[in-house]
């Protein structure tokens, strides 16, 4: 949305929700309080979208929706988010936690019920929530990431991956865009030779799925063999993935390849440069014969 857009959006929804308060309209005040948060959030606003999330989740409270809804959880995610956006530590850990926990919780009673007796509701309901952990996770390792916690950042990875996998599917695109974003938390903590086979199988499997961001799977395969010292590789693949951007018109990602390419002639320059220093430093040691 353009700036006018969204500001269009915002006024249309004050008036909408006006409009539910008069009537008394609980759900629709619900959805639109919902609505107005999701905007402020991605504008980032964040103190509004919090007291927006907060009022919304009052209101579904109030009205006898469980703590444990899906619902309720996905606003408290948001909320959490929020809060690490705010540096508020303790309340951003709090939140994840809570949202993990009661998932966690209602994915055990689940379990309780044989899956041949499962209706066909209680099977949507288990995937949703279960997807909904991932989401949770993924959110939580990126936190952990930005907060340097990389181990606790590859733990979370590696369980929303597996989420993803086993409901979506290998070649999804959630599942891919993981897989990559795992392989780079190995590769910040120096573990170059796991984190490629990742990443590989993720290129991979995005040229088969066709995935649409391909080009930013590419870069952070570039980046690891880069690492690894296969300037060979990782130059090609910069310029693979060159290409992909500037039709995608991804200029942060064009802009991520401009670096990785000079940081690969770089490394190109240094090594010339050892070799060099070690060929003469092999010809000055070597006896002089008399004739």
């Amino acid at each position: 949305m353009y700036r006018g857009q969204l500001h269009a959006a915002n006024g249309l929804l004050h008036q909408a929700v006006g409009l539910a308060h008069r009537t008394h309209n609980t759900q629709a005040i619900i959805y639109t309080y919902s609505l107005m948060a999701n905007l402020a959030y991605v504008q980032g606003q964040l103190d509004n979208a919090e007291k927006l999330f907060k009022a919304a989740m009052s209101f579904m409270l109030s009205g006898g929706t469980p703590e444990d809804d899906n619902a309720v959880i996905e606003m408290s995610l948001k909320l959490a988010t929020i809060y690490a956006g705010q540096d508020k530590t303790d309340l951003a850990e709090h939140g994840f936690q809570f949202c993990t926990e009661s998932l966690q919780a209602k994915l055990e009673k689940h379990k309780e019920i044989p899956a041949e007796d499962w209706s066909e509701q209680q099977e949507g309901e288990r995937k949703e929530t279960r997807l909904l952990l991932g989401l949770c996770l993924d959110s939580h390792a990126r936190y952990m990431a930005a907060t340097h916690n990389l181990p606790q950042a590859t733990k979370d990875y590696q369980s929303a991956l597996k989420i993803c996998q086993e409901e979506q599917g290998e070649t999804h695109p959630q599942s891919l865009v993981l897989m990559s974003d795992l392989a780079t938390i190995l590769d910040l903590q120096g573990r170059h030779e796991e984190a490629l086979p990742i990443v590989k199988k993720a290129v991979e499997l995005s040229q088969v799925a066709g995935h649409p961001d391909r080009h930013v799977l590419l870069v952070n395969m570039a980046g690891i063999l880069l690492h690894l010292g296969h300037l060979d590789e990782s130059g090609r693949l910069y310029h693979e993935a060159l290409g992909l951007a500037q039709s995608a018109g991804d200029s942060e990602t064009l802009e991520q390849i401009g670096e990785g390419l000079k940081e690969v002639e770089k490394k190109r320059r240094e090594m010339k440069a050892e070799v060099a220093e070690a060929g003469g430093e092999a010809s000055a040691s070597a006896p002089i014969l008399n004739p």
